[in-house]
């Protein structure tokens, strides 16, 4: 569902673009909460994982595909402030690197698959742990279902976009309809491979799964003839080599389905693009070139590169490469922050000895 330069009048962009930079300064700050010196490197592994899996479009519906958004994934594996981070980094490195999403519509990206996506999940998923019974099974559940509701979410956001300030004159009831339709189908995708990813980490790390943070029913004690929670007890730390066993694993998933899986993917235009196809929506985008159309990583193939299989694998490696190196340098400089921000300041007198 990336928006490209042309759909979205000036006005508008800018405005969004407004209000994704405020939305990442807030997460920036929040995302101090959130990261420490294990979780800071695991939100660059899933910006980049993300990144990977985006290329991966499925087929939904005749001649058109989707692919995940990712926004589910990132606020229920690192947090919500981290997962827009996260979705933010991986719409810069596609929009700069590979053409993908205008630049002027970077901030219409950001807010409708960052920032709505992750708040839809967030809100679904801890809404629905908080009605069911504790548990590995409950958690899976809430993800597919956070993820499910993200994606529409998402549609509809675009079209109230659209609403205000699309380049063309079809009407908005039409194009709100063929968003929903599709996108329904798709977050049933994005539903299915967040909830595997999830439950992939849930089964090996547990505690590197932010959402479910907190959640452990709490061990009960009988005193006096009275059910009481026991005192929180101290968990073992988990073995350094364990947390980078999960880090390598999960990098070269990413890898092996940018580097070889995405040449198989659907060459359907995805959601957004068969809607503007049919509806006329991109009337108006073609007359727009894209700031970056003359990189060496355009439309995700290697320039002089003639193997188009090496070609798209190249760039997939390279994209991954790229998105997890910028991801785990902003977690980490957040995280730096927050410690900073943290460390007392040196008493007077005691500096003056």
């Amino acid at each position: 569902m990336h928006v490209p330069d042309g759909f979205i009048d000036a006005p508008v962009s800018a405005a969004a673009g407004v209000l994704a930079a405020g939305a990442v300064a807030v997460s920036l700050r929040g995302a101090r909460r959130e990261l420490d010196e294990r979780t800071a490197p695991l939100a660059g592994l899933v910006a980049a994982f993300i990144f990977a899996v985006q290329m991966l479009n499925f087929p939904v519906a005749a001649g058109t595909s989707g692919h995940l958004l990712g926004g589910a994934l990132a606020a229920i594996l690192v947090g919500p402030y981290t997962g827009v981070l996260c979705i933010s980094v991986v719409l810069l490195m596609q929009g700069v690197l590979f053409a993908d999403g205008g630049l002027t519509a970077l901030g219409v990206n950001i807010t409708v698959m960052g920032v709505v996506t992750v708040i839809t999940a967030h809100l679904v998923f801890r809404g629905l742990l908080a009605v069911l019974p504790r548990g590995r099974g409950s958690a899976l559940a809430a993800a597919f279902a956070g993820a499910l509701v993200s994606v529409p979410a998402s549609a509809a956001a675009f079209t109230l976009l659209y609403a205000v300030g699309g380049t063309t004159d079809v009407p908005v009831g039409k194009v709100l309809a063929a968003m929903l339709g599709v996108h329904v189908l798709i977050g049933i995708g994005e539903a299915a491979i967040t909830a595997a990813t999830v439950g992939a980490v849930l089964a090996v790390r547990p505690d590197l799964v932010h959402g479910v943070k907190g959640l452990a029913a709490p061990l009960k004690l009988r005193v006096g003839g009275e059910l009481v929670d026991a005192p929180a007890a101290e968990a073992p730390a988990a073995p350094a080599r364990s947390g980078r066993a999960v880090w390598a694993a999960g990098l070269a998933a990413a890898l092996v389905l940018a580097g070889f899986v995405s040449f198989y993917a659907s060459a359907s235009p995805d959601g957004l693009e068969k809607v503007a196809a049919d509806q006329g929506i991109d009337a108006k985008a073609e007359q727009y070139e894209h700031a970056t159309a003359d990189s060496p990583l355009a439309d995700y193939g290697v320039k002089d590169v003639d193997d188009e299989r090496l070609s798209v694998g190249l760039a997939g490696v390279i994209g991954v490469g790229a998105t997890v190196a910028v991801g785990t340098g902003v977690f980490w400089a957040a995280r730096s922050r927050r410690t900073a921000a943290a460390r007392p300041a040196a008493d007077p007198e005691t500096s003056a000895v």
